[in-house]
């Protein structure tokens, strides 16, 4: 299967993007840990040939693939081989890689380790554990909305460097959801945003909405390139106890745009 190139709004987003799965205190009661639904879960994005997103030690980059096969009584699962060799070898000597598919309006995540190299037909294959556990989210509990292109989100904060020294930064929104944002960062901004950096005072004016000002937390990021072969990092933010009126607004917003879409859609059919 090819890794595709990921242009903002359109295919595959590489997150799908928050990793709830590491939120485990959080989403408990969408966790799945019997073997038996485990492996119905997994079997049902075989059957439906889900492509799934494979987040390698998250932060180094992912690929996109898809289940292959799955051996109950063994305990193994196959997935499909990328054509990028380097892609390949990353995946072979991660920690961890956390994969990402929706189907039928419902997000699966859970985690993998140790991947092997096997064969399938004759033809190379990754082979792996079952995962321990599964997570799996109906569409309303983590819904994240694509910016407009027509209309950016511009993000601005004020980041403090090492020396003490500050920042005022701009960048732009990929996407929002009621827990967080994506930000379209350039490779040096992204640089001065590790995981776990307080973004205290950060403003967004969301059209015809008004300005939103929170304070935000960095969860992770991943290189991205376009087709046009430009290179950018996603930085996913996470909202901290955004008042209700904010989060209300968030969610008009989301609401609205949603709503122009599908018009906008259904105007064209």
């Amino acid at each position: 299967m090819d890794e595709t190139d990921f242009q903002p709004g359109s295919g595959p987003e590489p997150d799908d993007l928050q990793f709830e799965i590491e939120q485990a205190e959080d989403y408990s009661q969408y966790l799945l840990h019997s073997k038996a639904e485990i492996v119905a879960a997994l079997r049902s994005l075989i059957q439906r040939r889900a492509l799934v997103s494979a987040y390698i030690d998250p932060g180094r980059g992912f690929l996109l693939t898809s289940l292959l096969n799955l051996e109950a009584d063994t305990g193994t699962l196959l997935l499909d081989w990328g054509r990028d060799d380097e892609i390949n070898r990353q995946a072979l000597s991660a920690t961890q890689l956390i994969l990402s598919a929706e189907v039928d309006k419902v997000k699966v995540q859970f985690t993998l380790s140790n991947l092997l190299e096997t064969r399938l037909g004759g033809r190379p294959a990754f082979l792996a554990a079952l995962p321990d556990k599964v997570l799996r989210l109906q569409r309303r509990e983590y819904f994240r909305l694509s910016t407009p292109i027509a209309k950016p989100v511009k993000f601005v904060t004020t980041i403090k460097r090492v020396d003490g020294s500050t920042l005022v930064a701009e960048a732009s929104l990929l996407d929002i959801s009621g827990g967080g944002v994506g930000l379209m960062a350039t490779p040096s901004l992204a640089a001065l945003l590790p995981s776990g950096t307080v973004l205290s005072d950060c403003k967004m004016t969301l059209p015809d909405e008004g300005l939103l000002v929170g304070k935000l937390c960095v969860r992770n990021k991943f290189d991205v390139t376009t087709r046009g072969g430009a290179r950018y990092v996603r930085v996913g933010c996470e909202f901290l106890n955004l008042p209700g009126a904010r989060m209300s607004m968030v969610q008009r917003y989301i609401t609205r745009i949603e709503r122009e879409r599908k018009a906008r859609l259904s105007g064209m059919s």
